[in-house]
């Protein structure tokens, strides 16, 4: 009994820490992208990893929603998530808390981090980020897109398309966070996740929605959903794209329409999930990333391949532009005889040489 005990301790220590290995370390700092505004940034994983994948996280949530995904892709990948503006303890500004100046914030981020050729993953708010992003900067610097059960706004151009009831129910929502945004995000932090979460959970995600202000929150939602039209981004598109969504989604259909306009995109439906499908899903959805990820860089190692061994070949030397030149064949021109123009004389030439017919005694003979 007493080696079974010695057995059982071993076997649960090694693997603590053979977990306590695998996790990855992370870091947290803040980095100024506007004037007056700075993000908290978290990073994890290898530098020299062949991509690096940047998390943006959706409406009232924070880099913290992503957590189970970056300690898992960090094992293999960069990782970057961040608190947007005016979310978690980013700045909180009344200016700019739209997906336009959102997309500026990660532009200049990816800069200062010196992140070259990421694969941008946005989830619900974060779809209309990547959206304004690829709408002024393109997407000629990006791996890849993923996009997360999300449909990317037409702005006020798709309200005729709403029904007065949805119209009237979303704007009824809005008053409703304004006056009770504790209870409100109660609620829907456990209406966007299906599995059964602890109480403990659901307050973590509500305290990191409180930190927005409830106006500043109500204004990203208009900005969001009814200010500019960036279906454009659609067309724009031109890396590879993975878009995920809920089955349960309502706008379901809405993002399968979208990702077929995207020239190089595959979607996917995850089962039994609601909005925050890498949530209730983790293992789906990492494998779908995973997988996407996997095939648009290859691995650090094949980055640097060994070089091929030196084998002497045989081959003609050829010769320096000196000994070409030394050892080229002279080519000799006929030399040119110019014919000789009779002197035209001048008046005083005229003169001397008569005075000299006339005198000749006075010219020295040789």
């Amino acid at each position: 009994m007493k080696l079974l005990s010695q057995i059982l301790v071993v076997l649960v220590t090694t693997g603590f820490s053979a977990h306590a290995e695998s996790a990855p370390e992370l870091s947290e700092r803040t980095v100024d992208v506007d004037n007056d505004v700075s993000l908290r940034v978290i990073e994890a994983g290898q530098l020299a990893s062949g991509a690096t994948l940047v998390l943006i996280p959706g409406w009232s949530t924070t880099a913290d929603v992503w957590r189970e995904q970056i300690n898992r892709f960090a094992r293999t990948y960069r990782v970057i998530s961040f608190d947007p503006r005016s979310q978690g303890k980013s700045t909180i500004t009344t200016d700019g808390n739209t997906p336009e100046t959102r997309a500026q914030d990660l532009h200049t981020l990816l800069g200062l981090l010196s992140v070259r050729r990421p694969v941008l993953v946005g989830w619900s708010q974060g779809v209309e980020d990547i959206a304004a992003f690829i709408n002024r900067y393109g997407t000629g610097d990006l791996s890849g897109i993923v996009l997360v059960d999300a449909a990317i706004s037409p702005g006020a151009e798709g309200i005729p398309a709403r029904s007065a009831q949805q119209t009237a129910t979303l704007f009824e929502s809005f008053a409703t966070y304004q006056a009770h945004q504790q209870e409100y995000l109660a609620n829907m932090m456990r209406a966007i996740v299906s599995k059964p979460r602890s109480n403990d959970a659901v307050e973590d995600l509500v305290t990191m929605g409180l930190k927005t202000p409830p106006d500043i929150g109500v204004a990203m939602r208009i900005a969001d959903s009814f200010t500019v039209n960036r279906m454009p981004a659609l067309k724009k598109i031109n890396c590879p794209t993975l878009s995920i969504a809920s089955a349960k989604s309502g706008g379901l259909a809405q993002q399968q329409a979208q990702a077929k306009q995207i020239s190089r995109a595959h979607f996917e439906k995850i089962e039994d999930a609601a909005h925050a499908v890498f949530l209730d899903q983790p293992d789906r959805f990492n494998e779908l990333v995973m997988t996407f990820v996997a095939k648009l860089a290859p691995p650090a190692s094949d980055l640097h391949p060994a070089p091929a061994p030196f084998v002497e070949i045989d081959q003609p030397v050829t010769p320096s532009l000196v000994e070409q030149y030394r050892t080229a064949p002279k080519i000799v021109k006929p030399r040119q005889r110019h014919q000789r123009v009779a002197r035209v004389r001048s008046f005083w030439d005229k003169l001397r040489y008569g005075w000299i017919v006339e005198n000749p005694q006075y010219v020295k003979k040789r």
